[in-house]
Order: structure tokens, then C-alpha cells, then sequence
């Protein structure tokens, strides 16, 4: 049997697969699926230090081989996921949890990183930088090096934890990106979040999102995420969670020859409740395919072919 064992700046994983942000809640509602520590992760709801009701409805529209969500990082406010989730995820889940921590300002996200410092079965803080600076117009964080700089400089000075900044691929070079959270410190990095997109509803002539755009996610991204995922492991020397239409194990295993040290799973999980479970099943005969004895020698394997 393979070794699908991975690790992430220290922290190891039974295997790659992991639930993405958003896709997963805190671990509630798919407990009562299937036995969750299956899983090598999870990565939670992206949480802000204030309770957020999210954006108007509608707020999720299909596309073609995907999907648009403009959910507006809907979550209780870090305060209550520390009294009622944490304790909880501790009972469904007993590896290692990502917390996806989210802020509108560098004191927002420095003090959600400080506050989940004591979270016990937190082992690496995924730091969303797709989220709006209030202070510089509205301009995502993760939309220039300078400003993924400065997000990365005040979270790494903030814990002790693993941080693992989640870059944006709505940018015009993200290996630049990358290459500034990795000089600032960042452990690691995730790649990529949601593509912006559209859609207009032919009988309003409006847009079907009250948001107007949303994020496209799904099996639609996937060769743009892999894309992305090669460039940066070409550009930095940090391990990469690869993320972005991973549907299968077969998926899985080409976004880590691309370079992915881990791997989430994000619109599949809304697809099927038993994504995670069904990949990290196929895994074995994946590896058999490819004649690997340890999932973790697949990482960068296609830049050395």
C-alpha cells in the first residue's frame, strides 16, 4: 500500500487531500456524511473577527463546468467560532485544522491570527488575501506584492503558527506575489482562490448575482489553477497547497507534478458531500498507476521530466 502521507511546514498529513474554505463550514454538517478524519485537513470557513451576514441574495449562480458565489464571507465572527466551533471540531476531527483567517485592514488580520494562537487543534492559518484593504479604496490585498507584503509581514510577526498566505489569481503576474510573501516570511502558500466572473439573466437583462461578480470555481479552473500552481513552485521554495476544480484523485496527483505539496477540494465537495472521501480512497490506485510508492515524490515531478 502507498505511503499517501504528506507534510506542510512541519505539520504532517495522513494524505494530501483537503476540504478548501468555504466549501466545507466548520466540519458540522459533513460529520454526519462519513468519518471526517479521513481526511489529511481541513480548511474552515474563511472568519473575520466581526459576525458577517454575507451578501445578498442571490449569490450563487451556475455556469458551465462550475459555478459563481459571491457568498460575501458569511461566518458567526472569530469570537464564536473560538466558543462553539473549536470545541466541536475537536470532537468530528482529530488532525491537523486550518484555520482560513480574513481581514479588512493588517491590525484585523494581525489580531485574528494573535487571538487563534491557543486554538489547540489549529496547526496552520491560511491567510485569505482576496479580501478588500477599506483603507487603500477597496483594492483587494493579494492584488499587489507590496500590499500581500505588508498582510504577510503583520500575520508572521503575530504568531507562531504556520501561515499560509492564499494568494488571488486575479492578477497579472502571481508569481511576483508569491515571491513577496515568501521574503516577508509566509510558511507556505495556497493557490488559487476564485477566478472573477459574470453571468446576465437573458429575461431580467441583469446580472444573475445581486453582487453583480462572483467567484468562479469548479472543474472550469482547474488548468488555470495548475497553470499556476507550476509557476510558482518554478518561482519560490516554499510548499504549495494546490487548489482550484480538483475533482478526482487523478486530478489530485497532476496538480502535485505541478508542484502542489497538498491539495483542496473546494466546489466538489457542493457537488458530492463524499468528494474527499472518494479521492482519498482512489489514491492508492493512482499511485500503483504511476509506480510511486510515496503520494509526497509526485510533488514537482513533471518540472524534472
Amino acid at each position: 500500500m502507498a505511503d499517501l502521507s504528506v507534510t506542510l511546514a512541519g505539520v504532517t498529513l495522513k494524505n494530501p487531500i483537503i476540504p478548501a474554505s468555504g466549501t466545507f463550514g466548520y466540519g458540522r454538517e459533513f460529520a454526519d456524511a462519513y468519518d471526517l478524519d479521513l481526511l489529511g485537513s481541513f480548511s474552515w470557513k474563511g472568519t473575520t473577527r466581526d459576525p458577517r451576514p454575507g451578501n445578498l441574495q442571490p449569490r450563487i449562480a451556475e455556469t458551465a463546468a462550475g459555478m459563481l458565489n459571491a457568498v460575501g464571507l458569511q461566518n458567526p465572527g472569530l469570537e464564536a467560532v473560538l466558543r462553539e466551533e473549536v470545541p466541536n471540531i475537536a470532537r468530528i476531527f482529530h488532525g491537523p485544522v486550518i484555520a482560513n483567517v480574513c481581514g479588512f485592514s493588517l491590525e484585523e488580520y494581525a489580531e485574528n491570527c494573535r487571538a487563534l494562537e491557543e486554538a489547540e487543534p489549529v496547526k496552520i492559518l491560511e491567510v485569505n488575501i482576496s479580501c478588500p484593504n477599506v483603507h487603500a479604496g477597496g483594492r483587494n490585498f493579494g492584488s499587489d506584492p507590496h500590499s500581500a507584503a505588508a498582510v504577510t509581514r503583520a500575520v508572521r510577526a503575530a504568531t507562531k503558527k504556520p501561515v499560509f498566505m492564499k494568494l488571488s489569481p486575479n492578477v497579472t503576474d502571481i508569481a511576483e506575489i508569491a515571491r513577496a510573501c515568501e521574503a516577508e516570511g509566509a510558511d507556505g502558500l495556497c493557490l488559487i482562490n476564485t477566478l472573477l466572473g459574470m453571468r446576465i439573466d437573458l429575461n431580467t437583462k441583469r446580472p444573475l448575482l445581486q453582487n453583480r461578480t462572483g467567484g468562479l470555481s469548479g472543474p472550469a479552473v482547474f488548468p488555470v489553477a495548475l497553470r499556476m500552481v507550476w509557476d510558482v513552485y518554478e518561482a519560490v521554495k516554499l510548499p504549495l497547497i494546490g487548489c482550484g476544480g480538483v475533482s478526482s484523485a487523478e486530478d489530485a496527483a497532476e496538480m502535485m507534478l505541478a508542484g502542489a505539496a497538498a491539495v483542496e477540494v473546494g466546489a466538489a465537495n457542493l457537488r458530492d458531500p463524499w468528494a474527499c472521501k472518494t479521492i482519498i480512497e482512489d489514491l492508492p490506485a493512482v499511485c500503483e498507476r504511476l509506480g510511486v510508492e510515496k503520494l509526497s515524490d509526485l510533488t514537482g515531478g513533471a518540472h524534472h521530466g
